[in-house]
């Protein structure tokens, strides 16, 4: 089964400082959550995919369980060494079967885990949302994870309110990793997407996926393509950029100007670089 993007997570070390950058950016972000092994988040959420801002704030809650090992001790680390884009998970319909999926591919990391948190809708009520996981090796070295995650209460935690930004951002178009070698990483990543195939470039690949898409491609084409610095992949993969189909891009400019945010372009988007954006490259690019 071909599994589209759910959501990307971005490790930082402050998560509201984090979340007020978002916020100057256009976007809507969300109240603070908390999670029992010591993690906080803040979501910035679209149709059907989000980006979650985390930080490891609480170190006596870690413990020894899947998601302290696996999330919070790996966030911990990444932010603690460089912030930015920590983790990519893409949508599940049945956590299950994708652990028996990536166990048949050798590349099963975990058995299903499952937690639950309360929420609140935008007029303050309260709700429950729950969600699965199924983390994978996707042999992506120490910098890069990857898990599919299972709703269990969507109609909870997905809201059209959450979705409305400001700067006239629709959602998550793609995301954008860097690999000294590309194809080194090709049959791993689709094994853990379940797409078919890629599309090939010179300095990489593309992965058509059912919602949005991922790229891969070295270092020194990521700097060329939007003039901006790449993170240090070293054997493995590391998760770049993230990119967003543009609403309005006068609404866009009139943020940057008034919120003093140093863009850049290059060619038809609009480039956050990472030294401004917590580690990250946000891209803004005309929808259609």
């Amino acid at each position: 089964m071909q599994r589209g993007l759910d959501h990307i997570v971005h490790a930082v070390r402050d998560v509201d400082r984090a979340g007020a950058l978002y916020e100057r950016l256009g976007f809507t972000v969300g109240a603070r959550n908390r999670h029992p092994w010591g993690t906080h988040n803040r979501i910035v959420q679209f149709p059907g995919v989000f980006i979650e801002l985390v930080t490891f704030a609480e170190p006596d809650k870690l413990g020894t369980d899947g998601f302290s090992v696996l999330f919070a001790a790996h966030n911990r680390d990444f932010a603690a060494a460089h912030e930015g884009l920590s983790m990519l998970i893409l949508e599940s319909q049945d956590a299950a079967a994708d652990v028996k999926a990536f166990e048949q591919a050798g590349n099963a990391a975990s058995p299903v885990m499952h937690f639950e948190r309360g929420g609140q809708r935008p007029d303050g009520t309260p709700v429950k949302v729950g969600f699965s996981l199924a983390f994978a090796d996707a042999r992506s070295g120490a910098d890069l994870r990857f898990a599919t995650c299972q709703q269990h209460y969507p109609e909870n935690f997905w809201n059209p309110a959450f979705q409305q930004h400001p700067n006239g951002a629709i959602g998550v178009a793609a995301v954008t990793m860097v690999a000294a070698d590309p194809a080194a990483h090709r049959s791993a990543l689709l094994a853990f997407t379940g797409a078919g195939e890629t599309r090939s470039r010179a300095d990489g690949y593309d992965i058509p996926l059912p919602r949005g898409s991922i790229s891969v491609t070295t270092p020194a084409a990521f700097t060329s393509a939007f003039g901006v610095g790449a993170p240090e992949p070293g054997d493995g993969l590391r998760l770049a950029a993230i990119h967003f189909p543009e609403g309005d891009r006068q609404r866009l400019h009139h943020l940057l100007t008034t919120s003093n945010v140093a863009a850049s372009s290059a060619g038809d988007t609009i480039v956050i670089p990472p030294e401004i954006a917590h580690g990250a490259t946000l891209v803004f690019t005309p929808a259609g």
